[in-house]
C-alpha cells in the first residue's frame, strides 16, 4: 500500500527521486565500498518523513521491534540478510540466546520477539530466549495471539560466559535497548554481544547519531548532486537541562530560534508556504517518549507543569538531561486521512521490508510513535530494493527504492556512531597517543 501524498509541493521531491534512480548505479557503487569499511549493525529499522519537498531520516533505532509488523512474503529477505549478518560475527556460529525487552505483557512486542526468532532459526540457528527479569526463575510459557508461543527462560551466568539449562550459545543478541543502563550480568562477556552494549540508550546519544549522518548525506550528495538539506535535518544538542527547576531554558531557547530561522530561509529558498517547527526530544531514549513539537521560541520557556513533568523523565523512569532540537520534518503522507509515515527495516545493510506507522489524532507536524498508533495493516506490498526505471519518479517502486537509499545512509551513519563510541577504540586511540 502507498498512501496518498496529500500536498502540491512535491517538485524539489520528485526531482529528488528523479536524481536518485538516474544515479542509481553509482548510489549502490558507493554504498558496496561503504560496507566493505564499516561493521554493519546486527539489524536496525529507521523512521522517515516525507514532506513532498523533503525525504529525512528523523531516528535510527538498533533495536527494532516491530518485525511482526513486516510483510510476511518478504521473509525470505530476512532469512538471507540473517544469514550474511551471522557469518560476519561467527561463521560456526549455531547457537543464539536472543535477550528481549521486559514487556511481557505487551503482546504486540512479544509477536516482534517470536518474529526476530522465527528467522534466526530459517536462517540455520538454533535459538533460545533469555530474560532479565528476575522473577521469572524457570522457563515460562507465553501464547502469542497470532497462535504461536515462545519460551521465556532464566539467563545463568558462569565465568565471563552466560547460558541457559543445556544450552551454551555462541553469541547473545540483544533485543533490549538497556535504557536502565547495562546490567552486570552482561558485562565483559567473551561471546559477542549483538548489538554491543555501547549501542543501549543509556550511553547511545541521537546527537552523537546525526553528528555521523551529517558527513554520510553531505558524501552522499556529492554524488547524486542535490542539496543536502533535501534528505538531512538540521539539529542542535543542548546539556545540563532540568525541565522541572527550568535550568537550560536560555540554551534551549536560543537553539530553538537559530534552527528556525536556518530552517525559515531554507522553506524561502524552495518557495515552501508551511510554517518552520522543530521537535525537541530527550538526546537518549525511545517509545515517543520526552518529545514535543515547537514553532516558537517562546514555547520552551513557558511550559506548564504537566509539559515539563512529560518532557522529564522516558523510558525507565529515567531522567531527561540533554535534548536533541531537530529540525521537524513534515509528513503529507496519509492514509484513509490518517497521518501516516514509513519506517524502513535492515537486517545487516540489508532493507528487508517496511511499514506505516498511522496515526488517526497527530497532526502532520506532530511525531506518530505515541498511544493510539497502529501499523499491522500497513505492510510495504513491494521491496525497496527493486527500482523501475522505465516508471514515474513517485511511482511505488521508485518510491519505495528512494525510501530504501535513505534509510540505507542512516544505518550507515549509525555504522560510523557505533565504530566513534566503540570504548575499545578510545582506549586504543588512547595508547597510541603520544606521552
Amino acid at each position: 500500500m502507498v498512501p496518498h501524498l496529500t500536498t502540491a509541493l512535491t517538485g524539489p521531491l520528485l526531482d529528488l527521486e528523479k536524481h536518485i534512480l538516474e544515479a542509481m548505479p553509482n548510489i549502490e557503487h558507493w554504498l558496496r565500498t561503504q560496507w566493505q569499511d564499516r561493521t554493519t549493525p546486527f539489524y536496525s529499522s529507521v523512521d522517515l518523513r516525507n514532506s513532498g519537498f523533503k525525504l529525512a531520516p528523523v531516528d535510527t533505532n538498533l533495536f527494532p521491534g516491530g518485525f511482526n509488523n513486516l510483510n510476511p512474503d518478504f521473509l525470505p529477505l530476512c532469512v538471507q540478510a540473517a544469514m550474511t549478518a551471522v557469518e560476519k560475527i561467527c561463521p560456526d556460529a549455531q547457537r543464539f540466546l536472543l535477550i528481549p525487552e521486559n514487556h511481557t505483557r505487551n503482546m504486540f512486542y512479544l509477536q516482534n520477539v517470536a518474529g526476530i526468532q522465527y528467522i534466526l532459526q530459517q536462517a540455520g540457528l538454533t535459538v533460545r530466549i533469555g530474560t532479565l527479569i528476575p522473577e521469572i526463575t524457570s522457563p515460562t510459557d507465553i501464547e502469542l495471539p497470532d497462535g504461536r508461543s515462545l519460551t521465556l527462560e532464566p539467563i545463568k551466568r558462569v565465568g565471563n560466559r552466560l547460558s541457559l539449562d543445556g544450552f551454551e550459545p555462541c553469541a547473545i543478541l540483544l533485543n533490549n535497548d538497556l535504557s536502565a543502563g547495562v546490567p552486570d550480568i552482561l558485562k565483559n562477556l567473551e561471546q559477542p554481544v549483538i548489538p554491543p552494549v555501547h549501542a543501549g540508550w543509556a550511553t547511545r546519544h541521537k546527537s552523537t547519531h546525526f553528528a555521523a549522518y551529517n558527513y554520510v548525506a553531505d558524501e552522499f550528495s556529492k554524488i547524486v548532486k542535490i542539496d543536502p538539506w533535501l534528505i538531512n535535518p538540521y539539529f542542535e544538542s543542548c546539556g545540563k537541562i532540568n525541565f522541572q527547576e527550568r535550568k537550560g531554558e536560555d540554551c534551549l531557547a536560543n537553539y530553538v530560534d537559530e534552527l528556525l530561522q536556518n530552517i525559515g530561509k531554507k522553506y524561502q529558498e524552495y518557495g515552501i508556504k508551511e510554517d518552520p517547527f522543530v521537535i525537541v526530544k530527550a538526546d537518549q531514549g525511545t517509545y515517543g517518549m520526552g518529545i514535543m513539537t515547537v514553532k516558537n521560541a517562546d514555547e520552551v520557556r513557558s511550559l506548564n507543569r504537566k509539559q515539563r513533568n512529560k518532557m522529564s523523565v522516558v523510558k525507565e523512569g529515567q531522567p531527561v538531561t540533554e535534548v536533541i532540537i531537530q529540525e521537524g520534518v513534515y509528513t503529507f503522507e496519509s492514509i484513509n486521512e490518517a497521518i501516516a509515515e514509513p519506517v524502513v527495516y535492515m537486517i545487516d545493510h540489508f532493507v528487508v521490508g517496511g511499514f506505516y506507522r498511522v496515526h488517526t489524532s497527530r497532526g502532520k507536524d506532530e511525531n506518530l510513535n505515541a498511544p493510539g498508533m497502529h501499523f499491522v495493516p500497513l505492510a510495504f506490498d513491494t521491496t525497496c530494493s527493486l527500482p523501475d526505471r522505465s516508471a514515474n519518479p513517485d511511482s511505488a517502486p521508485n518510491r519505495f527504492y528512494t525510501y530504501g537509499v535513505v534509510a540505507r545512509l542512516a544505518t550507515l551513519a549509525a555504522a560510523i556512531e557505533l565504530e566513534r563510541t566503540d570504548p575499545l577504540n578510545a582506549e586504543a586511540s588512547e595508547e597510541s597517543a603520544p606521552e
